[in-house]
């Protein structure tokens, strides 16, 4: 659905996007991550056909970003983070208006403008202008205009940005059943929860380059390194942890708590849980140590910038 090659743009003489290469799949979503201008924006318009790429192509549910511009529109969704919503409208006549440019039926038109409306809570028959409502009913409404024309590829940049909670947790959800398997989307956001949520792959750009991409679970083990399980205990460890298996790395520990590293918790957890019971030492708990998407991408912001291709993470 979304293929990308050596996709770079130059204004001038500055590379804002230097070579990303993507390839997503129908049914997958992609999270795109980075500081304010790494080049996430400037990649989203060359995808739309907004902007021509300096050198490089791409290709969306088929059609060539460059040579194929028309149907490329037509057949992208995009969310943007300036929404260009026209406030003397109300919402339903709003979004007729864009069923019409895309040559929507009339019955058509009614069908998906009230099930996206009633979907994301905004009534079909108030008449309020969009003008009045608050930034989180504006957030929503132009996701639903995103929406319209049940594009096969979405590209959202901060979907749930504005957001309260439990609006927030709406879009998240209506994301999630959006995976079909005739749509790919991307999301540029900078909520890493949601990002880990929501995607199968994690691309995290700087300075115009894609530095790392992956998986989360491959990601937090390429930066991070293997799981980390800690124990806690009944009762103090008189002479500290022992008799720990040579697949388990000591990392840190307390009077009655330790923490280790291992790249085989599946042999080794029962040996030291069965270890520690040998002992006559109870266990409270063993449990993996939860590391966030947060440590993986501060990590990999934060490291010196080299400049090169690419780390693929699987």
């Amino acid at each position: 659905m979304i293929q990308t090659e050596d996709l770079s743009k130059q204004f001038e003489d500055f590379l804002a996007v230097d070579g990303i290469n993507l390839s997503l799949k129908a049914g997958e979503v992609l999270a795109l991550l980075g500081p304010n201008g790494a080049g996430k924006t400037t990649t989203i318009r060359m995808l739309t056909s907004v902007l021509r790429p300096t050198r490089g192509a791409a290709r969306i549910a088929g059609y060539d970003v460059i040579k194929e511009s028309d149907r490329v529109r037509a057949s992208v969704g995009v969310l943007t983070e300036q929404h260009g919503l026209y406030g003397r409208m109300p919402a339903f006549e709003y979004l007729d208006f864009f069923g019409r440019l895309y040559n929507m039926s009339g019955e058509l038109r009614r069908k998906r403008i009230n099930n996206l409306l009633d979907e994301f809570g905004l009534d079909p028959k108030n008449k309020h202008r969009i003008g009045e409502y608050s930034k989180g009913m504006r957030q929503k409404l132009a996701l639903a205009r995103s929406l319209l024309h049940d594009p096969p590829v979405l590209l959202l940049d901060e979907p749930t940005s504005a957001m309260d909670p439990e609006s927030a947790r709406l879009v998240r959800d209506s994301i999630q059943n959006l995976r079909s398997a005739n749509r790919a989307i991307i999301i540029c956001t900078h909520n890493l929860y949601e990002a880990e949520e929501l995607a199968d792959q994690i691309a995290i750009i700087r300075k115009g380059k894609i530095i790392l991409q992956g998986t989360s679970t491959s990601l937090k083990k390429t930066l991070l390194g293997s799981p980390v399980f800690e124990a806690h205990l009944g009762k103090p460890l008189n002479g500290g942890v022992q008799n720990l298996p040579s697949q388990a790395i000591l990392m840190e520990q307390g009077p009655d708590w330790f923490r280790y590293q291992t790249e085989q918790p599946v042999s080794t957890n029962p040996v030291v849980l069965r270890s520690l019971l040998d002992q006559n030492i109870p266990v409270i708990s063993l449990h993996e140590v939860t590391r966030s998407l947060e440590q993986v991408y501060l990590q990999a912001i934060n490291a010196p910038y080299t400049g090169k291709d690419t780390h693929n993470a699987g």
